[in-house]
């Protein structure tokens, strides 16, 4: 089993639900093999795919390698997963979908540097560290992994423009 022909194989499926493919792994468990299939996608709010949506593409994803020969003949166990936060920003699309997310970034130069993502372009992302701006392009990066918060307060809902404004 290759990665790259079950990649070929997933990308245009993933596509149908506007869904990336990240990566493909293919590890050895036992007699068996486990093949996971990392997505990633806007989803319905922009930070990502819902678990509805990986539940869908998973369904289709499983047709599509049981239909190909990508896989060969031995049996194997499919995971269908998101990015989660231990998987590194490497693309412009990871930092757009983690705007207001903390991440620690470790610079080609070693330096680290803890911010709040701001907003990202296709050649650098902008932070707030410590209440000040800072721009870094993606080639001065050498690692960056979202920081887990766990009192982290929740994004404001968008107002429902069905919903008359509340006067005072």
């Amino acid at each position: 089993m290759k990665a790259d022909q079950i990649a070929g194989v997933l990308e245009p499926v993933l596509e149908q639900f506007t869904l990336d493919l990240d990566a493909v792994e293919v590890k050895p468990a036992g007699k068996r093999s486990v093949v996971r299939v990392v997505v990633d996608g806007d989803g319905p709010d922009g930070t990502g795919p819902s678990l509805d949506d990986i539940a869908e593409a998973t369904r289709a994803v499983s047709s599509a390698l049981d239909a190909s020969d990508v896989t060969g003949a031995g049996p194997y166990t499919l995971e269908v997963t998101s990015r989660g936060v231990s998987r590194p920003l490497i693309l412009p699309r990871h930092w757009r979908r983690n705007v207001d997310r903390l991440v620690k970034v470790t610079l080609t130069t070693g330096e680290t540097i803890t911010g709040r993502i701001t907003g990202s372009d296709e050649t650098q992302a902008a932070l707030d560290v410590d209440g000040a701006p800072r721009q870094i392009g993606y080639d001065e990066i050498d690692t960056a992994l979202i920081q887990v918060e766990l009192n982290r307060k929740p994004r404001p809902a968008p107002a429902d423009p069905a919903q008359p404004e509340k006067e005072n």
